[in-house]
């Protein structure tokens, strides 16, 4: 890490000699906005091609409202990414502007922002600053930069050195390891359950764990009751399990064939009949052997997807005594695969609890499923007591939320914009949140390429780049890229500073990882997290309204990490023991 700071002359004297090899005089002109300003610039990780900096603003004089900081690069540095800014460049010159949550710096406050960059043949610091357009010049800042660094950018930022002093006394989260909560079986989202399959550059970038990848761990897909599209989605299917990490497969069901409904179609619902449950245990039984026989294993099959809503689209109607039958005579027949029920629209217990209240039908199924329409408002985004005395995980299976659009404006492709910001942080983050301390396994979204998820579908009227990564596919990748299928989710305790956070913590493959949203309007700095024994590395992404995924500097002594968490945003801290 490379420091450089700049600082108004009035506070350099004799007794700051220590300082002098990184402090630029700063000359200040009558009439100027601010008394004053200390600029602390330091480079926190660095790779070949790619650096990450972080920038400090003090205020030494009077209260600045709005600030804009300009400097310039003198070796060609170019910005990519930054996080609590609005940050431009025009050739050399880079301009930082404050943000609505990182505005005002008060008499002798600071405000600080951060920005990945790119660099060639050498990286020096720049050697003045001007804050609102109040100068900083002085003498020589030394411009030598590492000579070597790794060939290639890390997956993984590597542990940084600390930005402040290290942690001491109380944490402000405290990793209790000792207790354990439910096992994470992923996080995901679904592929198009009529027409066309993700492509195999969609599902890499879906499910892959490289840089703008998502980590997705669960693909969702539409089990057709017409078998001769079940070859549909085969290679996107292949190409996840393939790529991917433990990717698991869920298979959902629409409909039963027309023939073998009370309504004698595959829409608006109908009931199936009761003479033809066995062949339905044979449909569901031949779908999951033919994607065997394809090379791709069907982790989950669904009994049926909202047994308790038919639209004027593929739907069929069940009860929950419907479904323990089913599932109690029937469940035997589908084989290598384990059976869901019963994806009711708001999580009904009315449509699962008769399953899990009889022993043969219990034993015939793996998993309970739900979605998450009205669930909240219902009371049941909370545990699911039945379903945890009989050890089986709960899934949500499905939510489709996207408001901010309104009428059909042209945001979604903007990565800045503030609805879109809003929404994916208070609806649909928090849910997964909420859903995690509920002991849910699985929180699988919607439709995963489309323009309001997480990778765009090129829609003209709403501004996406087909297979690019959206604003919400990064924050969502907080959890699903870091908490891996089959870690566990542990206990902790928070201090009255951290209050404003909203945390979970979770242990497996050596690591522990938390997950932190901050939907507050401040930061919360000097945050230090105690884990359960010392760590040997400490890793920090964090997603805002102004950074994907981005990596943050921490500082770590021990057991104990100091990290900034930025205002509206959330944040995931990896700890490798």
């Amino acid at each position: 890490m490379r420091r450089r700071r700049v600082t108004n002359a009035a506070m350099v004297s004799a007794g700051a000699v220590l300082l002098a090899s990184t402090a630029v005089a700063m000359a200040v002109p009558a009439g100027a906005a601010a008394a004053g300003c200390s600029v602390d610039y330091g480079v926190s990780s660095q790779w070949q091609g790619g650096f990450g900096a972080n920038v400090t603003i003090t205020n030494l004089g009077d209260a600045v409202t709005s600030w804009t900081l300009t400097w310039s690069y003198s070796a060609g540095q170019t910005v990519t990414q930054a996080w609590n800014t609005t940050l431009t460049q025009s050739g050399a010159a880079v301009t930082a502007r404050n943000v609505s949550y990182n505005g005002a710096i008060a008499t002798n406050g600071t405000a600080s922002f951060g920005f990945n960059g790119s660099w060639t043949g050498s990286n020096p610091a720049p050697t003045s600053f001007a804050l609102n357009g109040v100068a900083c010049t002085g003498g020589p800042v030394p411009t030598t930069s590492p000579t070597t660094s790794p060939s290639t950018s890390p997956s993984t930022s590597p542990s940084t050195p600390p930005t402040s002093a290290p942690p001491t006394g109380p944490a402000d989260i405290t990793v209790n390891s000792a207790t354990r909560y439910q096992t994470v079986d992923g996080f995901g989202a679904a592929q198009s359950i009529w027409g066309s399959a993700w492509s195999t550059a969609d599902t890499q970038t879906l499910v892959g764990m490289g840089a703008n990848q998502l980590g997705l761990s669960i693909v969702r897909t539409g089990l057709s009751p017409v078998s001769s599209e079940w070859s549909t989605h085969v290679n996107s299917l292949k190409t996840a399990k393939s790529y991917g990490s433990g990717v698991k497969i869920l298979a959902s069901p629409w409909t039963a064939p027309a023939a073998w409904k009370t309504n004698n179609s595959r829409v608006n619902g109908g009931k199936l009949k009761t003479d033809y449950y066995d062949d339905y245990a044979n449909h569901l039984n031949s779908y999951v052997q033919y994607m065997r026989g394809q090379g791709v294993t069907v982790d989950v099959t669904s009994v049926q997807n909202e047994p308790d809503w038919h639209p004027d689209y593929d739907s069929m109607d069940w009860s929950g005594t419907e479904l323990r039958n089913f599932v109690r005579d029937q469940g035997t027949k589908v084989q290598n695969t384990r059976l869901m029920v019963a994806e009711a629209v708001n999580l009904n217990y009315g449509y699962t609890d008769p399953t899990l209240n009889d022993a043969t039908a219990r034993n015939n199924i793996g998993y309970i499923g739900g979605h998450l329409y009205g669930t909240e408002d219902s009371g049941r985004l909370r545990p699911y007591s039945l379903a945890e005395q009989y050890n089986k995980p709960v899934w949500m299976t499905e939510w489709n939320y996207h408001e901010a659009d309104g009428s059909g404006s042209n945001i979604w492709g903007n990565p800045s914009n503030l609805a879109v910001w809003n929404e994916t942080l208070d609806d649909i983050m928090r849910t997964v949140h909420k859903s995690m301390e509920s002991n849910w396994s699985a929180y699988i979204w919607w439709y995963g390429k489309r323009y309001y998820s997480f990778i765009g579908d090129g829609e003209s009227a709403y501004g996406t780049t087909a297979g690019a990564p959206l604003k919400r596919g990064y924050a969502f990748s907080q959890y699903a890229k870091y908490v891996r299928p089959g870690y566990q989710r542990v206990a902790l305790t928070k201090s009255s500073k951290a209050s404003p956070l909203e945390v979970t913590a979770y242990q497996g493959d050596g690591k522990i990882t938390l997950v932190i949203l901050n939907r507050s309007n401040s930061a919360v700095n000097n945050a230090v997290i105690q884990a359960p024994q010392n760590v040997s590395r400490a890793e920090h992404y964090l997603t805002s309204q102004n950074a994907n995924a981005a990596s943050q500097p921490t500082s770590v002594n021990g057991g104990q990490a100091t990290i900034n968490v930025g205002a509206r945003s959330i944040s995931t801290v990896v700890f490798t023991l």
